[in-house]
């Protein structure tokens, strides 16, 4: 079981959620080749609020577009209101826990838990719920990311060492999602994709004299 490094979304995309029907919700669009042969994946959802628009369509997509083998041995996907499990008691807070992967167990595969109620908060201001309502779609996808790469490194990169898994996932979402967002904006990503290297090179660039200055300053104190 390992939970979602919350510190991967940013700062102005905290984790928040919302949802659809009382009664769980599956869908079989998804494929997942498992040994050799397309089976469904379930995508359950178990809330009993309304979901933003196209919300399990654009979970769909995002899944489908990782790697195959790295979806292996994945069964189902499930969205909650709250995450709430025995084994996490006195580790996190319901509230501030967006993602749980679920190893396998036994004969069971192993599955996904996205909790909607941290994405999209009722509890609070309605100018508080406008950013992570808008930014929902986009954290959706970083759990789910940062979800099969905990899956991904646990069991297909079993060389990995303990301290080696945060850093690993949180590459492994960041690479996905910019792989993502490129297919996602593709005319967008073809026109500046040319100046990419040299916007980096700037950005280098301004981090190296920031830096200059800050010596010089505590050089001057």
């Amino acid at each position: 079981m390992g939970a979602f490094p919350a510190n991967l979304l940013g700062q102005g995309s905290n984790p928040r959620l919302d949802a659809m029907l009382a009664l769980p919700y599956i869908t079989g669009s998804l494929l997942l080749i498992r040994n050799s042969v397309i089976v469904p994946i379930k995508i359950e959802n178990q809330c009993e609020r309304k979901l933003p628009k196209d919300t399990m369509s654009h979970l769909e997509g995002a899944f489908d577009s990782l790697p195959r083998e790295h979806t292996r041995g994945i069964e189902r996907i499930r969205l909650v209101e709250l995450i709430s499990d025995p084994r996490l008691k006195n580790t996190f807070q319901a509230s501030e826990l967006p993602g749980l992967y679920h190893p396998r167990q036994g004969p069971k595969g192993a599955w996904l838990e996205v909790a909607v109620g941290v994405l999209l908060p009722e509890n609070k201001p309605i100018h508080k719920r406008i950013v992570p309502r808008m930014s929902f779609k986009g954290n959706l996808t970083a759990i789910l990311f940062s979800l099969v790469g905990q899956h991904y490194h646990l069991t297909l990169r079993h060389s990995l060492k303990k301290t080696q898994l945060e850093p690993a996932v949180r590459a492994y979402t960041e690479k996905h999602l910019k792989a993502w967002n490129e297919k996602k904006h593709t005319f967008r990503a073809r026109l500046f994709k040319p100046l990419q290297p040299t916007l980096e090179r700037w950005a280098k660039g301004l981090q190296k004299r920031a830096a200059a200055e800050k010596k010089k300053t505590v050089a001057s104190k």
